[in-house]
């Protein structure tokens, strides 16, 4: 009896399986996510100019080339994770006052401002900025760019409502809502808001806008 021994041309006919992409062709979302984290606790811990890839993977729990193959240097990532914050967070207020709308924007902005990690990153990023115009940039997007489409949207839904004037000089109004709550928590960076603090600051934020 004759046995017919398979050969590679014989088993031609069988496509092989294809291999999964693998390196850059791949870059999971859940590694990205772990890494941007990193970042935040990073910037807090150590401060932008003591921080490293190294760090930051390491406390990510990944390699550094996870990293160089999402950003090619520890300033196009810093760079990416502050301007991703302006698209973040803020919610549109729909209270249907103009005071109650600035009255929630405010809770919200200081709940966020006391966080630990926000109350040490952005004193170090803004000492940044002033030695990098690329970091001012992303700071500037990050802390006014968020703020001003929410702001923007409380004084047109307040001028509908006919409790401010039409055409406000949207700047204006931008800088004092969004001015004094700043200036408390991360410039003066004073202790814990007093009770009452945030509905005092809506009134009087609300008469200026009336007022303008």
């Amino acid at each position: 009896m004759l046995v017919r021994m398979s050969t590679d041309a014989d088993q031609s006919s069988t496509p092989p399986r294809r291999r999964a992409p693998a390196g850059a062709a791949v870059l999971r979302e859940d590694v990205t996510e772990a890494i941007r984290a990193a970042v935040f606790e990073e910037l807090a811990a150590v401060g932008y100019a003591r921080m490293s890839i190294e760090g930051i993977a390491r406390r990510a729990g990944v390699g550094k080339t996870a990293v160089y193959r999402r950003w090619r240097s520890k300033l196009h990532l810093v760079l990416d994770v502050v301007s991703a914050v302006a698209v973040m967070g803020l919610p549109v207020p729909d209270t249907g006052t103009l005071e109650g709308d600035l009255r929630l924007l405010y809770e919200v902005t200081a709940r966020a401002l006391r966080h630990p990690l926000a109350s040490q990153i952005l004193p170090d990023l803004q000492a940044e900025a002033a030695r990098s115009p690329e970091i001012a940039e992303a700071v500037q997007k990050a802390l006014r760019d968020g703020q001003a489409s929410v702001a923007s949207t409380i004084v047109r839904a307040a001028e509908q409502r006919g409790e401010v004037r039409a055409g406000l000089d949207q700047e204006l109004a931008l800088d004092l809502i969004s001015g004094p709550l700043y200036w408390r928590s991360v410039v003066v960076r004073g202790p814990k808001l007093p009770k009452g603090h945030l509905d005092a600051l809506s009134r009087a934020t609300a008469a200026a806008l009336k007022a303008l």
